[in-house]
């Protein structure tokens, strides 16, 4: 299970609508727990495809980094990354699965649906849709999978 607070699953989500009609992309922050992962932040990252940012998403290695430096000052874990699908359900797809490697990580996608002809970021022609979460298992690259994962939407930030 994934728990986390309504700030960062609404972040996620405002992310996906801001970015229509390209794919958005970012960090979760948190904890291991024995039962799941806990986010406490949604880090917005850049999707630095030039190629086909509307249907992929790629974080530059020094993003990650300072992400997971900021992560570390701050006492936290990477537990996650999130990416949206404009105008495609919440679904992992075979590239999605391709691209994942932290092993134990959650993957959060969230459907953005609206007009990429008539309009885009800005304009309230989209919305975020549906929020899904899937965690990466397996032992390695060999055996690893998406299992659905149900996401536990709390009052707070999701801090313990």
């Amino acid at each position: 299970m994934l728990r986390m607070g309504q700030m960062p699953f609404d972040r996620i989500r405002q992310h996906g609508e801001e970015t229509y009609p390209n794919e958005c992309c970012g960090v979760l922050l948190g904890y291991v727990e024995t039962d799941g992962n806990r986010a406490i932040d949604a880090v917005s990252a850049e999707n630095t495809r030039s190629d086909s940012a509307h249907n992929r998403y790629r974080i530059a290695p020094s993003e990650l980094i300072r992400i997971q430096q900021q992560a570390r000052h701050r006492g936290l874990d990477i537990v996650g990354f999130y990416h949206s699908h404009p105008d495609h359900p919440a679904e992992w797809s075979k590239t999605d699965l391709e691209e994942a490697h932290w092993l134990g990580c959650s993957y959060v996608i969230t459907s953005v649906a609206g007009n990429a002809a008539g309009g885009g970021a800005g304009t309230g022609r989209c919305r975020a849709t549906e929020t899904n979460s899937f965690l990466l298992a397996g032992t390695g690259e060999e055996d690893k999978r998406l299992e659905r994962e149900p996401i536990e939407v709390t009052a707070g930030v999701g801090a313990r």
